[in-house]
Parts: C-alpha cells; sequence; structure tokens
C-alpha cells in the first residue's frame, strides 16, 4: 500500500474541491469574495493552538474559523465600525496570535505545511474530519440554498418576505468558515481563498444562471482539486500552489472561450 498517501490526497482535495465552490457561489454573489482570507488568517491562529496544545490543528483551525466567522458577521452586521479596519484586526491579529503560539508550541516548522498546504501528509483522522465537515457544509447549502441566495442577492426583499436574514447570514458565515479550516489543509491558508472564489468565478465566464454555477462550480471544483494533485505529483511540485495554478489557467481559457463565443453571437448571420 506504498501510495496509501495519494489515495487520501485526492480523496481530502476532492472534498476540498466540491466543498469550497459551494458555500464560495454566496460569498462571491455578496462581494466578499476576501472573507476567506480574513478567516483564514485566525484559523491559523487556532492551528497553532492546537500544535501548542498538543491536540489535532485541524479541530482547533475550525473552531477558531467559525469564531472569527461569527465575529466578523457581527462587525458587519453592527456597521459601526469601519468594515475594512474591522477586517483588519482580524487580519493582523490572527496572524499575530498565530505567530506566538507557534513559537511557543516549539512547532514553527509544522506551521509551514498549513500556510502552504500539505495534502499528500493528510492522515486518516483528518480524513475523517474532512469529510465530515464538508458534508455538514454540502448539506447546509443544498437545503437553505434558495434562503442564502435570497439574502445574498437582496437583505430587504428577503426580510420582507419572512426569512431570518440574520439567522441566514450567520449560517453563512459559519459555513465559510468550516470550509476554510478544511480547505487550509489542501491549498494552505495562504490561497485559502482561491478554492472559494476561481471555480465560480470560471464557470461564471459561461453561465449566468446560479444553479448552473453552483452546481458547474462544485463539479469543476473536484477535478481541479484532483487534476492538481495527479499534476504536482508528476511534475514535483507543490500541490496547493499547482491546484491553484491549474485554477487560474482554466479561468483565463474560459475568459477567452467566453469572449470567442460573444463575438460570434455578435456577427451578423
Amino acid at each position: 500500500m506504498g501510495l496509501e498517501f495519494m489515495r487520501r490526497a485526492l480523496l481530502a482535495a476532492l472534498i476540498v474541491g466540491i466543498t469550497a465552490p459551494s458555500i464560495g457561489v454566496f460569498l462571491v454573489q455578496r462581494r466578499l469574495a476576501l472573507m476567506g482570507d480574513g478567516i483564514g488568517h485566525v484559523a491559523f491562529m487556532g492551528v497553532a493552538a492546537g500544535l501548542f496544545l498538543g491536540t489535532s490543528p485541524v479541530i482547533t483551525g475550525i473552531v477558531a474559523a467559525s469564531l472569527a466567522g461569527a465575529g466578523i458577521e457581527v462587525l458587519r452586521e453592527r456597521g459601526r465600525t469601519a468594515s475594512d479596519v474591522a477586517l483588519a484586526l482580524i487580519f493582523y491579529g490572527g496572524i499575530a496570535g498565530g505567530a506566538l503560539l507557534a513559537f511557543k508550541s516549539g512547532e514553527s516548522s509544522k506551521v509551514l505545511g498549513y500556510l502552504f498546504g500539505s495534502v499528500l501528509t493528510v492522515n486518516n483522522q483528518e480524513l475523517v474530519i474532512l469529510g465530515v465537515s464538508g458534508v455538514a457544509v454540502l448539506a447546509t447549502v443544498l437545503l437553505w440554498r434558495k434562503e442564502l441566495f435570497a439574502v445574498c442577492y437582496d437583505e430587504e426583499v428577503a426580510r420582507v418576505s419572512g426569512l431570518s436574514v440574520r439567522r441566514f447570514n450567520f449560517l453563512m458565515a459559519l459555513a465559510a468558515a468550516v470550509t476554510v479550516g478544511v480547505t487550509m489543509r489542501v491549498v494552505g491558508i495562504l490561497l485559502v481563498s482561491a478554492m472559494l472564489v476561481l471555480p465560480v468565478a470560471i464557470v461564471q465566464q459561461l453561465s449566468n444562471s446560479f444553479r448552473t454555477t453552483l452546481l458547474g462550480s462544485m463539479i469543476l471544483g473536484g477535478i481541479l482539486g484532483v487534476g492538481g494533485v495527479l499534476l504536482a505529483y508528476r511534475l514535483d511540485t507543490s500541490p496547493g500552489a499547482t491546484i491553484v495554478l491549474l485554477a487560474i489557467a482554466t479561468f483565463f481559457a474560459a475568459a477567452t472561450a467566453a469572449q470567442v463565443l460573444s463575438r460570434k453571437r455578435a456577427l451578423p448571420a
């Protein structure tokens, strides 16, 4: 079973590839594409706390990310502090706290695997955590996709329609936080937003339908995740970086295809 690590890596990449765009489509709709970065910085502090306490960094990372997601939503809802200042406090507080705990834990070298991703070292316990978390996020999205879309499209209209906007905003933030927590193990905290946004942005080049964008980005995310790991294994490169660069190349290809199709449609018959 010499390639058991590869099977775990491919499964982890598939889980993340499908899960991340499923919640990312709502963040893109709300123009909160970089929200994952803010949550990721706090997740870094959670990872460092896990190393410091000798517990699972993935679990503590997910917990910290969830608290960050709820905190960002509270700040956004109250609106008393400028959003850029509030996010900056969360960004830099997470980085500083994580660096401090990583130094105190004496495990600074292990932190790099979470900053830049280390999917090839995912163990069985982490794979189970990724699987359970991924299923929870996908279930949330599929069960309440209409309500989440309504809140993203227009909060006032959703509120008048009788939806609990606050509840669904927090649900969205927590789902995004859990997704960030599991995605960091594959592509790393520094590139976590790429998996949330890029598959969605690619499909949007070719589709104006929300349903098609949601399903298409999930399928494409899974393909990019698995394809990126296989390509990285063949080229002996970093899997996380390879997945993201493959996604960027696909984005430009889709954008070019969209332009060509648009020009053909514009030509007179």
